[in-house]
């Protein structure tokens, strides 16, 4: 890099994928935005401390750990979240019993959705304490006003279903304002004691007094028709139906089909689109769209996305359809190539037409 007025200019590695993130780069931890920014202050400022958050939050003990919410793409799962929204909505607003009451009809959604897919719990947290957290950052920094923060808040609950075509990696950019404001009006600076371990709805429900009763089906339902659940039902029921069909086109190209399968190694990198991820099954995630995975291999271009397969949480391998011809270099596929760094070479997988990339002997 070198300065031009003032300002560093450079061509960044080509390892190196472009997006809103913090990066380690050359020794330095970087925040990084991509140009052109956002035209109006709120939206650009909420941007850039949200990225500037995830540059510092390992020196605050919040190091970001990967997690998958495929759950999140289910029609249980989306129904119970926006339930869970609706009632953070109403929170946001109201004041007293009435406040109270929405509260506890939030966290009772949040509770029973989570009874319904184990591991669910911790997966969720994980991206709140990453996502939601930096987001919450972002909204509340770049707010003028309590009242413009609860505006902001409010609104991003509202326009997330339309916002988002799924939820699996989005729903915390969503859920992480609008809890950090129910509880800073409490006026606790409950920030000083996020951990790791934390869980937002708990420190919510400690914060209002809140006991969670033992959840169930019915009086989960009796609870949602105060907020139109049954609104929310019919449109997730409909929409389901669409998804199974989009899940049979991933599961073909990514899944069933002969597939190219990287190995993650140390210098794992990935870029990906939040709102257009299709969740497999809980270990499994296809990230459609434009895409660019890096390691130790070299650099994969996917112009029609890529899956991770994770194994006790942590991304283990990449799969892309197979090439049409292993032996070719650079390999390409369905919508990839791939430049292989030296020492590098493909090998016959396990099923007939998979291919393994591997360190040659």
């Amino acid at each position: 890099m070198s300065p031009t007025n003032g300002v560093y200019s450079g061509k960044l590695p080509e390892s190196v994928g472009i997006a809103n993130t913090a990066i380690q780069w050359s020794g330095v931890e970087w925040t990084m935005v991509m140009w052109p920014m956002p035209e109006f202050r709120q939206p650009r400022t909420r941007l850039l401390l949200h990225e500037c958050f995830h540059r510092i939050q390992s020196k605050i003990g919040l190091s970001p750990k990967d997690s998958s919410n495929n759950h999140l793409d289910t029609r249980d799962g989306r129904i119970w979240l926006q339930m869970e929204w609706r009632a953070l909505e109403r929170a946001i607003w109201s004041q007293g019993p009435t406040r109270y009451k929405a509260i506890a009809d939030a966290l009772y959604f949040r509770a029973y959705r989570r009874s319904l897919f184990p591991g669910a719990a911790a997966s969720e947290n994980a991206l709140e304490l990453n996502e939601g957290l930096a987001e919450y950052t972002g909204v509340k920094l770049s707010s003028q006003s309590p009242e413009e923060f609860a505006m902001l808040a409010d609104s991003t609950l509202r326009q997330a279903p339309d916002r988002h075509p799924n939820f699996v990696r989005s729903f915390a950019y969503d859920s992480g304002p609008a809890y950090g404001f129910l509880l800073d009006v409490t006026g606790d600076n409950w920030r000083r004691g996020i951990t790791l371990q934390s869980d937002l709805g708990q420190l919510l429900a400690r914060a209002y007094a809140v006991h969670v009763p033992e959840v169930g089906q019915e009086q989960a339902a009796q609870r949602a028709r105060f907020y139109d659940g049954d609104e929310v039902i019919a449109l997730e029921t409909r929409r389901d139906r669409d998804r199974q069909a989009k899940l049979a086109d991933a599961r073909k190209r990514f899944v069933d089909g002969p597939v190219l399968i990287l190995p993650v190694g140390s210098q794992f990198n990935y870029g990906f689109d939040p709102n257009n991820v299709v969740g497999i099954d809980e270990s499994s995630t296809v990230y459609l769209g434009s895409a660019q995975v890096s390691d130790t291999w070299g650099v994969l271009k996917a112009a029609n996305g890529f899956m991770l397969v994770r194994q006790s949480g942590r991304v283990v391998r990449v799969q892309v359809p197979a090439p049409s011809d292993a032996n070719a270099r650079p390999l390409q596929g369905d919508g990839w190539t791939l430049d292989l760094e030296k020492g590098w070479t493909t090998r016959a997988g396990d099923r007939q037409g998979d291919v393994v990339l591997q360190q040659a002997h």
